[in-house]
């Protein structure tokens, strides 16, 4: 258990705390949106350009992979940036990689090398890594009962970049031909420069930082040592601490659930003979499930608790994979299905990422956070090909049925689990 706070007169008084949390929150939205955009704009051309310098569509998978890889290997970094230097140096540096990315995407495409384009892809996974950790950042200073509500605002602006961001490749490729550059290479370019300005609003608005003022306010001193090692701390820490445990595992299912069905439901599509606009469709109403409603998801973590809104997402995940095992060729079903997978997805992530910030001390706490992030990245890349050969050497319905297995045992473990832990502690002071 955390020590009380200090009483001094240094010590934080609950006015400013407010009054930074409301900051806080407001800078990492605005990051959020702006690192949201840049992910997305780098996403919506990344296969096709890898397919036109390579002249394979078996390579061109591999551009969504890079990315997802460079999140998961990016992780730990931002954690122990953060765990040193506060939530500001962590951020940073996860936006400056993804910043750097872009411009070796742009000098990739230019120069015509698909080799060179996938290692600046590992880097613009910074982006989904910064755009993980920012959720985690809206928690450091949140009062008792409102770490979920707050963490799922930051959550909820991921939407205004992920619907936008796709929609302006056209656009910044038009205005990167008029600049000279190589075709497809605009949007890369746009997304630096979106990359850059979430770099500068995280830089320049977080002041003071979170993570250093909860320290501050729990009367723990700087440290030099925090983060130093972030593997081994995480899992000494997940070793004595069941329910961070519980929340690393709910994350995990939910978004290797979530990934493997969204990922092969448009070649599913397409092999029915839906077009593309059907398809946009269907994906854009499964963004809106994962989105759309976090702040009701994180309200109702803080008042039912954060195991019953966990064992929601893993009822909701379920039926999702029943309705995608059983869609057939109905489209309308598959639609239901892929939008009730988002609002799972979002259950999972809001509610673990709340139990994984209250169940850890603040030292502790970007570490596990980390380590999570890690975890979830490398889980949704496995996923991912998992899925492939599944529908490839089985069918779409077949996936289903897996997931939903998964996801069955998952929620029964958590429900034994949780009853034999009992009611989470809450170890920091609010």
């Amino acid at each position: 258990m955390t020590s009380a706070p200090a009483t001094s007169d240094a010590s934080p008084s609950a006015a400013r705390l407010r009054a930074v949390q409301r900051r806080t929150l407001a800078v990492l939205s605005a990051a959020q949106i702006l690192g949201g955009v840049g992910v997305a704009v780098g996403l919506a051309l990344s296969s096709v350009v890898v397919d036109q310098l390579s002249g394979s569509t078996m390579i061109s998978g591999f551009a969504g992979t890079a990315t997802v890889l460079g999140a998961a290997l990016l992780a730990l970094p931002t954690a122990k940036a953060s765990g040193r230097g506060g939530r500001r140096t962590g951020l940073s540096l996860a936006y400056l990689a993804a910043l750097l990315g872009c411009v070796v995407s742009v000098v990739a495409i230019g120069l015509g090398s698909w080799q060179l384009l996938l290692a600046g892809l590992v880097l613009v996974g910074g982006g989904s890594a910064g755009n993980l950790a920012a959720r985690y950042s809206a928690t450091d200073l949140s009062p008792k009962n409102h770490a979920a509500r707050h963490l799922s605002l930051v959550v909820w602006a991921a939407t205004v970049g992920s619907v936008a961001g796709p929609n302006l490749a056209e656009p910044a490729d038009r205005i990167g031909l008029a600049a000279g550059m190589a075709g497809k290479a605009g949007p890369f370019a746009f997304a630096a420069l979106a990359f850059a300005l979430a770099l500068l609003v995280v830089f320049a608005g977080l002041r003071p930082d979170p993570l250093k003022l909860a320290r501050e306010h729990d009367g723990r001193k700087p440290t030099t040592e925090a983060g130093s090692r972030t593997i081994r701390t995480a899992w000494r820490i997940l070793r004595t601490t069941p329910a961070a445990r519980q929340a690393l595992i709910m994350i995990a299912v939910s978004h290797t659930a979530m990934v493997s069905i969204m990922s092969m439901t448009p070649v599913q599509l397409h092999h029915d003979g839906a077009d593309l606009d059907v398809i946009g469709i269907v994906i854009s109403l499964h963004i809106a499930g994962m989105y759309v409603m976090s702040p009701v998801v994180g309200w109702l973590a803080d008042r039912a608790g954060r195991v019953p809104v966990l064992l929601l997402g893993m009822g909701l995940l379920l039926a999702s994979a029943v309705l995608a095992a059983t869609a057939d060729h109905r489209v309308w079903q598959v639609t239901v299905a892929l939008f009730v997978l988002g609002l799972g997805w979002s259950c999972g992530l809001v509610a673990g990422s709340a139990l994984v910030s209250e169940s850890v001390e603040i030292e502790g706490r970007p570490a596990v956070q980390g380590l999570s992030d890690l975890l979830m990245n490398v889980c949704g890349a496995s996923g991912t090909v998992v899925a492939g050969v599944i529908v490839g050497g089985l069918s779409y319905g077949v996936l289903g049925v897996g997931v939903g297995v998964m996801v069955a045992l998952a929620g029964i473990w958590l429900a034994l689990a949780a009853r034999q832990t009992g009611p989470t502690s809450r170890p920091r002071s609010s």
